[in-house]
């Protein structure tokens, strides 16, 4: 199976590669990123590309099923109409490409809460992307939508500070499906939902996740 691979500089996507090739199910990992991922493995073709430049790469979008996990913060991306760039036009314009070029299966990372009538902007955007690759007419889609991600050595202060709390809520019995989840976690899940994909579209969320891990 081959599978194409985008995000795979975010905490997420790096676990998700590591898992990719290490799993036999997989024999061709294709990844593209806008930096150099710095891994070498025989399964393994790189491509980095410009997202706005889709002429330059479109083409090479194919395989069996595509894995989206590209993300960024409001603050890596200095404004609301960046994020969305990276985190709807990118990914939307990419399942795009897939989908036309005959890729059957696509796995996206979304987020718990996701919801496009919501006020809250994060939440409101990842919403918006489920409901518009929904639209695209994959054989099999699966969303997977996460609570807050135990990053390895994370260095985002207000994230360290939100996980530690839901740990310590979670810690007397409460808030349980809000439980921090441990990227490798959502990886390895991601990779087991896209290897044994049901037909039509499944949402997968929180504590439900650890079940494919």
């Amino acid at each position: 199976m081959k599978a194409v691979l985008i995000g795979a500089t975010g905490a997420v996507g790096k676990d998700l590669l590591r898992a990719l090739l290490e799993d036999k199910r997989y024999t061709e990992v294709i990844a593209f990123a806008r930096r150099a991922l710095g891994v070498t493995h025989e399964k393994l073709t790189e491509h980095t590309i410009d997202f706005d430049a889709p002429a330059t790469w479109r083409e090479l979008v194919k395989g069996d099923v595509l894995f989206s996990t590209l993300g960024t913060s409001l603050k890596q991306a200095g404004s609301k109409e960046a994020q969305r760039r990276i985190d709807y036009d990118y990914q939307l314009a990419f399942a795009k490409a897939a989908q036309e070029n005959g890729v059957k299966r696509l796995v996206l990372l979304s987020s718990i809460g996701a919801d496009s009538k919501s006020s809250i902007f994060y939440l409101r955007l990842k919403g918006e992307l489920d409901d518009a690759v929904q639209g695209l007419g994959f054989d099999s889609l699966t969303i997977v939508r996460p609570p807050s991600l135990i990053r390895e050595k994370s260095k985002r202060l207000g994230e360290t500070v939100s996980v530690k709390l839901l740990q310590a809520v979670n810690a007397v019995g409460l808030a349980k499906r809000l439980a921090p989840m441990e990227t490798a976690v959502v990886a390895r899940s991601m990779m087991s939902l896209g290897a044994n994909a049901a037909g039509g579209t499944r949402i997968v969320e929180g504590q439900d996740i650890r079940d494919f891990a």
